[in-house]
């Protein structure tokens, strides 16, 4: 077995803890300190348009920003969020929705329904549900200034669930002038409906980003659910500070410098639980799963046969093993592309990824695809645990496997802007990225971006396979559970056969916070309104 890659041995991480130096302390009265939370986010906030990208440290900050016409329960049921009421016709064909009165964006301006038709236009072009209602649209069109229609050439039935879903990227509603913005360009204005406002005047990327309470803001009256309910802000200010080094960010909790850190590595986990004055406890009890994507676009992947032969060389132990160690509780070995546990999970297909791993085998399967030592380009964030530990996995893989390693160490905010190139790796693409997917993204083919195969319309790498989209559409037409199951067992299994991307293990993460702070919750993305801080 691979050698685990640790960042730190508990004994180091003791041992950096105790000689760091405390980090200054903000001139603050001790009200004011109580008002501002300062969070360690999983990674920089390297840009800020949560359409143009799908990088779960966008979208987490959009939440504060940008609200949603629905929003997704605990129950994984979409509630009504900015919609105060919505009609579908007895056909199905045109859904009809009616704005919550008193909305307004953080410039003063109201929402309006025309900027919830803009949001959705742009939207519908990057997600992979929206794509779907695109293809079948007849139009959509605002009524007045809170009515707006979309019909539809056929039904839909799981369009509240489009327009609620907390997966990347989610349909933010914002001004029409900025929504009107190229979906494939970024967006230059900041300005939401949500709980908080972002300010620009304060963001250094690679350091902080700064959200004020909007006072404006009217929560619903329901009880906060998730991404449901009612958002009350208990805080005056939520400053992300990024902190890549997890000692740095280990002591700065200790210290009281920060309150809440999102994903604290393993290593320091011990340190943290000792520590009287943290809670640590595990951030999402759905998970997540670990991705090596490859890029179809581009030889060797282009080849299916290639793609093969890192599910046959690929030891998940050793990617699992290199994030959390020896705490096997937190992870699973994983031959499925689905959420174990969840009702839909299934391994058909998977056997690929299971017993003795073959680099032999897989040596002859790039042969024969016609793989003849050119340089593979690894691209790793080095700021992120999670893909650092992967990647430096991905690099021996590669190497046993014959191939030959272009190895590029960056940043995960470059990692996000590179991944969306489609030009040859020797002119600024890639070969392979890692990643990883909440679990709760990953219970059914809804919206689990990953697991499109429609080409230039798929997630990063463009896979296209016509029978993994049919299985696809199967689920979407199951009228039962029995029925669901078996289309998405017949997705996996095209999806292992085609290598739409491997598997790396389903892993879970804690999260950490000073026992100051209060509400708190396990959940895919940290929620900031309803945390108070003493």
């Amino acid at each position: 077995m691979l050698q685990r890659r640790s960042f730190l041995t508990h004994a180091a991480a003791g041992a950096a803890l105790a000689g760091l130096p405390a980090l200054p302390r903000p001139a603050l009265s001790q009200g004011a300190a109580a008002r501002t939370l300062r969070f360690v986010p999983q990674a920089n906030l390297a840009n800020f348009d949560p359409i143009w990208g799908t990088q779960y440290v966008v979208r987490n900050a959009g939440m504060l920003v940008w609200d949603t016409l629905y929003g997704i329960s605990a129950s994984f049921e979409p509630k009504r969020q900015m919609v105060e009421s919505e009609e579908v016709s007895a056909d199905g064909l045109v859904w009809t929705f009616r704005l919550r009165q008193g909305l307004k964006f953080h410039d003063g301006e109201p929402v309006r329904a025309k900027d919830a038709v803009a949001s959705l236009s742009r939207w519908a072009v990057r997600d992979p549900m929206g794509q779907m209602i695109r293809a079948i649209q007849n139009e959509l069109v605002a009524l007045d200034d809170r009515t707006f229609r979309w019909s539809l050439k056929q039904p839909y039935p799981k369009m509240l669930l489009a327009l609620g879903k907390t997966n990347s990227p989610c349909s933010f509603i914002m001004p029409e002038r900025i929504a009107k913005t190229d979906p494939f360009q970024q967006i230059t204005e900041f300005v939401g409906s949500g709980p908080f406002r972002f300010m620009r005047e304060e963001w250094v990327p690679g350091a902080k980003a700064v959200f004020v309470k909007f006072a404006d803001y009217v929560p619903r009256d329901e009880a906060p659910d998730w991404m449901s309910g009612g958002k009350r802000v208990m805080v005056d200010r939520v400053e992300w500070v990024v902190m890549p080094d997890p000692a740095t960010a280990a002591a700065a909790l200790q210290n009281g410098e920060v309150d809440w850190w999102e994903n604290p590595i393993a290593d320091l986990v011990p340190v943290l639980k000792r520590n009287r004055n943290l809670n640590v406890d595990i951030a999402d009890p759905l998970g997540n799963i670990g991705t090596f994507r490859m890029n179809h676009l581009h030889p060797p992947f282009n080849d299916v046969r290639a793609r093969r032969a890192v599910l046959m060389a690929m030891s998940q132990e050793d990617y699992m093993r290199a994030l959390v160690g020896d705490e096997t509780d937190l992870y699973k070995l994983l031959p499925s592309f689905f959420t174990p546990g969840a009702p839909l999970y299934t391994e058909e297909g998977g056997d690929i990824l299971k017993g003795k791993r073959d680099y032999e085998g897989a040596k002859k399967l790039l042969a024969e695809a016609g793989y003849k030592g050119e340089p593979i380009t690894l691209v790793v964030a080095q700021d992120q645990p999670i893909t650092k530990a992967f990647g430096d996995v991905s690099a021996d893989l590669l190497k046993r496997m014959g191939m030959n390693v272009d190895f590029v160490a960056t940043d995960w905010g470059t990692v996000g802007s590179r991944r969306a190139m489609k030009a040859p790796p020797a002119q600024g693409g890639w070969h392979v990225f890692h990643s990883w997917h909440a679990g709760a993204d990953c219970v059914n083919p809804a919206s689990y971006t990953a697991m499109r195969a429609n080409g230039d319309g798929a997630w990063f790498g463009w896979p296209k396979s016509d029978p993994v989209e049919a299985a696809r559409d199967k689920w979407f037409a199951a009228a039962d559970l029995e029925s669901e199951k078996a289309a998405v067992a017949e997705m996996n299994k095209l999806a292992m056969e085609y290598g739409l991307w491997a598997p790396t293990g389903f892993f879970m993460s804690y999260q950490a916070w000073r026992k100051n702070v209060d509400g708190v919750v396990k959940a895919p993305i940290p929620f900031f309104w309803n945390v108070t801080k003493s």
